[in-house]
């Protein structure tokens, strides 16, 4: 066991810088044996650490590995099972419990007592041990345990011989044995006169002590008479000290108190410090110039200087009223005598104000009424810049007068919002009652305006109010418009308008120069409205001082004497509505009128011409466009916005009446079709919107109508031509189709590229259907004939023995090939010229074209006949009356003849 308690000390403890104290030989019980060591372990280095160890031999069986380790501290009971019988069974409490079987009771005996030592002298927590004999469990010597825990462990495994005999020695040590042993060379061999040359040095370093003790007393004398006089001069100068401190402390009194009158002093010094400041604060902030006072009881607010001054004046009044005031400052009279002040001069101020502002309103409002007449007969709005910019003198003052005296501000918004009101409907109807005669068409007088004639004028008025009405809808009926039209204008055309009038009509009935002009008092309307609203919305932010876009704090840090938008109270108000909602709020008031005007005259110009709807979309969508660019939420953007939606459903209008008017088409039964009228109207309104619609911002609203009307064009179409009893409907489908391929193609409209090729394909089909059906006439009996030959072909029957058929042989092929000589084939040909002739219409101009493709397709039958001759007849030599070039003479003959 000592072997291998070396050898696990070598190779295992040493390096990790451990001391193995004691091993036991253990399997764990119950199991099967296989054999370990449990090593009892402390380090070499401060702080000293316990542990037990458990070591194994590798698998090969050569080495010694640690397995695992627990520290000493972790323990808490060891059980040795019995302590009156040997038994090598014991059991160790770590975090759990390991049961182990020593390979000898005496092994378990000597850890179990070496694991009892090292507890008593390392760990304050004293292990549990269990069925151990008290033999084993020796208390430590005295010595020992009087020695603190601290100083057990300041050397590495101090005291150690109670665990082990070995000590070892430390490197000191082992240098001075091994200098005396090279001076004694005979130390090794002869130990014993080592040991007494030793025991002799040791004799004369004691004597030569105790003779330096005796030579050294009389210095030690020497030194104590030092000591004692030392002593004395110390008692002397404590006395002086006593003496020193005595006086000062008749000094330090003094001192207190002038220390305590500075004090006094300087407080009182600082409070009047203080009190001067606050009496300046007080006088710098609260002191109203007499000047400022003056301006504000009797300043003149009609000239800019006194303007100005108010203007100083008010500004000032408003620093003084919300001055911070400190605590305590409002409980003093002279504060609350200047509060009372202000608070009358501000009342005073803003009556006198309120007054002036109201006065200026009216005054204003009639100067502004005196200049209307010269606008009557005009396609103008009067301007208000002048108003404007008197008012806007007053700007500063009125936001003065929102945040002190928010109910008389309210109350000139108010009264400003009703004047305007009425100064802008006067206007607004004049200015559309005169778009409306316009767009009605009025005489005209000599320099091409619009002449005042007060006797015509009176009825054309009454007819014009008839059409809007209050409501902004028509409520004139079609009879006194048409009257209306008729008396404006003997030329002016029918009052609906619709593709099948267009189709019929020239390019001077369709009156352009009447669409034009509409489209120019149309546009000179929205012109006139949009400087109109944008400029009274810009005032009414600046003079009201409304920000466009407030802040919710803004919104929300409205005291409980603000008012808001007249007409509804401020609890509802004071959160809901922010400031720029009171100016859109404002501008409906004031411009209440412009959207029931503007639907009114839409309805008038859709009721003068349905088309002119498309002219009414591209001028409103552009004018939306251009106000949603200057101010997406502003009243002119959301006005024109709600405008263009009935602008839009008027052209959805229109388009559905036209394709209503197509399915309600009737065509003569006794008359060739031609070009149907609404083709050729789709065509004329497809070049009318393309001139409207080039770079318009709503091309897609006409994309959609194009999809539309086309459709109905093609189902229509074909609803005619199943219908058609004169003229065959191969014909009728292909010169329409042909007429809308043409247009589609001339006018390059991307979104109906997909109906132009549908359109082309059509025509090309019904051109190819009337060529065929209209060719078997000229030589019936002999396309009868080779009908029959390729259905006895068709039934299984060779071709080379067609001719053995009774009803095909030579003869009757001969017989049929005679009744058509040169002659017939020519006066056949000359004939179908005629009936194609009158089956096709002139403005199209198809008829060299189905003739070529006659020619074509003749030319094929013919090679075609001679083709089934030369298979079904081989060496008969039978051949056609006419040649190919004999055919193309006939058919170059009679185009030329005709």
């Amino acid at each position: 066991m000592t072997a291998i308690k070396h050898a696990l000390q070598r190779d295992i403890f040493t390096p990790n810088d451990e001391r193995l104290l004691s091993i036991v030989n253990v399997c764990k019980a119950g199991k099967k044996k296989k054999n370990c060591f449990l090593c009892a372990t402390v380090t070499t280095e401060r702080p000293v650490q316990v542990k037990v160890v458990k070591v194994k031999k590798t698998d090969k069986g050569d080495f010694y590995k640690r397995q695992m380790a627990w520290e000493l501290q972790d323990l808490t009971e060891v059980d040795a099972k019995d302590a009156n019988k040997e038994n090598p069974e014991f059991d160790l409490h770590f975090e759990k419990v390991y049961r182990w079987v020593a390979s000898s009771t005496a092994e378990k005996n000597s850890f179990i007592s070496c694991i009892w030592k090292l507890n008593q002298r390392y760990l304050r927590k004293k292990v549990e041990f269990v069925n151990v004999s008290p033999q084993l469990l020796e208390e430590l010597p005295k010595a020992e345990e009087s020695v603190p825990s601290g100083e057990s462990q300041s050397v590495a495994g101090g005291d150690e011989d109670a665990l082990d005999d070995y000590q070892e020695l430390n490197s000191h040590d082992e240098q001075d044995i091994e200098s005396m042993m090279e001076v004694c060379e005979y130390a090794i061999s002869n130990a014993e006169a080592f040991a007494e040359k030793l025991s002799r040095e040791l004799q004369v370093l004691d004597g030569a002590n105790i003779q330096s003790i005796m030579a050294s007393e009389k210095q030690v004398n020497i030194l104590m008479q030092l000591l004692d006089q030392a002593l004395a001069e110390v008692d002397n100068i404590e006395g002086k000290l006593l003496s020193y401190e005595e006086m000062l402390q008749s000094v330090k009194e003094q001192m207190d108190q002038i220390s305590q009158s500075n004090r006094l002093i300087q407080i009182s010094n600082t409070n009047n410090g203080k009190l001067l400041d606050e009496i300046q604060f007080l006088v710098n902030y609260m002191d109203l110039s007499k000047g400022h006072i003056k301006a504000l009881q009797e300043g003149d607010l009609s000239s800019p200087k006194g303007i100005e001054a108010c203007i100083n004046a008010s500004e000032a009044l408003s620093q003084c009223m919300n001055v911070a005031l400190k605590p305590g400052h409002d409980k003093l009279m002279a504060v609350k005598q200047q509060q009372h002040m202000f608070s009358e001069l501000r009342d005073t101020f803003a009556r006198r104000l309120t007054n002036h502002l109201n006065n200026v309103f009216v005054h204003q409002g009639h100067d502004q009424s005196s200049t209307l007449s010269q606008h009557t007969a005009e396609l103008t709005l009067p301007k208000h810049s002048p108003l404007h910019r008197d008012l806007l003198r007053y700007a500063k003052l009125m936001e003065w007068l929102k945040n002190t005296q928010r109910e008389k501000y309210d109350g000139l918004s108010r009264t400003y919002v009703d004047y305007m009101t009425r100064l802008y409907e006067r206007e607004i109807k004049d200015f559309f009652e005169v778009a409306k005669i316009k767009m009605a068409g009025t005489s005209k007088d000599g320099k091409g305006k619009f002449a005042t004639l007060p006797r015509k004028e009176s009825a054309l008025k009454q007819e014009v109010e008839s059409l809007h009405g209050s409501s902004g809808k028509l409520t004139g009926s079609t009879s006194s418009l048409n009257k209306l039209a008729v008396s404006s204008s003997n030329s002016r055309r029918s009052q609906s308008s619709s593709l099948l009038d267009m189709g019929n009509m020239s390019a001077s009935d369709l009156d352009v120069a009447d669409r034009t002009r509409f489209d120019k008092i149309f546009e000179q309307v929205l012109s006139e409205l949009e400087p109109l609203c944008l400029a009274e919305q810009d005032f009414i932010s600046k003079f009201f001082k409304l920000q466009q876009n407030p802040t919710l704090a803004q919104v929300e840090n409205v005291d409980d004497s603000d008012g808001t938008v007249p007409s509804r109270p401020l609890s509802e108000h004071r959160h809901s509505i922010s400031e720029k909602d009171m100016v859109r709020m404002m501008m409906n008031k004031i411009f209440q009128s412009i959207e029931t005007e503007l639907n009114s005259l839409i309805a008038l110009g859709d009721k003068i011409d349905s088309f002119n709807s498309l002219y009414m979309l591209v001028k409103m969508s552009h004018h939306v466009w251009t106000a949603e660019n200057v101010d997406p939420a502003s009243y002119l953007s959301t006005t024109l916005g709600n405008v263009l939606v009935t602008v839009k459903r008027n052209f959805d209008k229109c388009i559905s009446g036209q394709i209503r008017q197509m399915e309600e088409v009737k065509i003569s039964k006794k008359s060739k079709v031609g070009i149907l009228p609404f083709v050729t109207g789709f065509e004329e309104f497809a070049k009318l919107a393309e001139a409207i619609f080039r770079n318009a911002e709503r091309r897609g609203d006409l994309d959609k109508a194009y999809i539309k009307l086309i459709r109905a064009v093609f189902s229509n179409v074909e609803k005619v031509a199943n219908e058609s009893q004169k003229t065959p409907r191969d014909v009728v489908m292909m010169e329409n189709f042909h007429h809308i391929f043409s247009t589609l193609s001339s006018l390059k409209i991307s979104c109906l590229e997909a109906e132009r090729k549908e359109a082309k394909q059509k025509y090309t089909e019904h051109l190819q259907s009337y060529v065929i059906n209209s060719l078997g006439q000229p030589l019936e009996k002999l396309n009868h004939f080779f009908e029959g030959v390729e259905a006895r072909v068709a039934q299984g029957v060779r071709e080379e023995e067609v001719s053995y058929q009774l009803a095909f042989n030579k003869q009757e092929l001969r017989k049929v090939i005679k009744e058509y000589p040169g002659k017939e084939v020519k006066k056949g040909l000359d004939n179908l010229y005629k009936k194609v002739d009158k089956h096709l219409c002139e403005e199209e101009n198809l008829l060299q074209v189905v003739w070529h493709s006659m020619q074509d397709e003749f030319i094929r039958q013919y090679k075609h006949f001679e083709g089934l001759i030369n298979r079904c007849y081989p060496g008969s030599g039978i051949t056609m009356e006419f040649t190919i070039q004999d055919m193309l003479e006939y058919f170059s003959s009679i185009a030329q003849s005709h």
